[in-house]
């Protein structure tokens, strides 16, 4: 794996550099590699509460990332934290970056139940760090999702 640095993060501690590479890396897949073209800066990455997990390669570009909301839908079960974002730069896939950062979240989280909504594909990734699909699988952004949910481990 090339060399990488994880760095954990509220909004209000991420440089400007630091918050540029991880929009960076979301448009790059979210809108010019899957076409989604539904609202990606909807404001939550700036909430005090918000915390972004990233993986920064030697030249500080994002190679992964997600970020982690607090009460982002308290009538979704009992969650208190909402996982979401979570992206994984095309040519980095398959080193397990994305796992890494989810279960960083988890160990900074998980006493606390959380929510995802996870593109279908992915939903294994998420069912081997305790998340289970509810309910049924929906279109957003015409990719097909699912619900999940980890209780407070």
């Amino acid at each position: 794996m090339p060399e990488s640095s994880v760095i954990v993060r509220r909004s209000d501690e991420l440089s400007l550099r630091e918050l540029y590479a991880i929009l960076k890396l979301r448009t790059d897949v979210f809108f010019l590699e899957q076409h989604v073209d539904e609202e990606e800066l909807d404001w939550r990455d700036l909430e005090a509460a918000t915390v972004h997990y990233a993986v920064l390669d030697e030249t500080g570009a994002a190679a992964a990332c997600l970020r982690v909301l607090q009460d982002a839908h308290p009538e979704h079960l009992d969650a208190r934290r909402v996982i979401g974002r979570v992206v994984t730069r095309a040519d980095r896939r398959g080193e397990g970056l994305a796992s890494a950062l989810l279960g960083r979240a988890i160990e900074d989280f998980g006493s606390e139940p959380m929510l995802l909504h996870a593109q279908e594909y992915v939903a294994p990734l998420y069912a081997r760090h305790g998340f289970v699909a509810f309910g049924e699988v929906y279109e957003e952004a015409g990719i097909p999702h699912i619900s999940m949910y980890r209780d407070a481990g």
